[in-house]
């Protein structure tokens, strides 16, 4: 299986959210959702094509993004039933996977992008 790296920004998703989580609604469901997000990138980078994963190009070249929703039956004991957070992600030169994002599904993705997916939306535009 190809390794998964997040990065600074998807991090930050994630400290954020689960920290939101806990706050809202407990550490019972805090643990939850961490498990359900570490499920969720390894499906992603057990196979970046999988059902449920959508190829995203009108926002850079690669990117595709996955609901967590998806992973759902895959974590074992209690899960999130309506979970509301989607990985934006890509498979680098290197084969591993790169999680770019953790994003609220209300989210405007082209406003949320890391500078490394927009910069390779800005690349492909020049010249066309």
């Amino acid at each position: 299986m190809r390794r998964y790296l997040l990065s600074q920004a998807a991090e930050r998703d994630i400290i954020d959210i689960l920290t939101w989580s806990e706050e809202n609604f407990g550490v019972a469901v805090r643990r939850r959702y961490q498990r359900l997000v570490v499920a969720a990138m390894r499906d992603v980078a057990a196979n970046p094509q999988l059902l449920g994963s959508k190829d995203r190009p009108e926002l850079a070249e690669g990117v595709r993004t996955y609901h967590l929703r998806y992973s759902r039956d895959r974590i074992e004991g209690q899960t999130i039933r309506r979970p509301r957070h989607f990985l934006v992600y890509r498979v680098r030169a290197d084969g591993n996977l790169e999680i770019g994002r953790v994003l609220h599904d209300s989210r405007d993705l082209e406003l949320h992008l890391p500078p490394e997916y927009q910069a390779l939306e800005s690349s492909r535009g020049e010249g066309a």
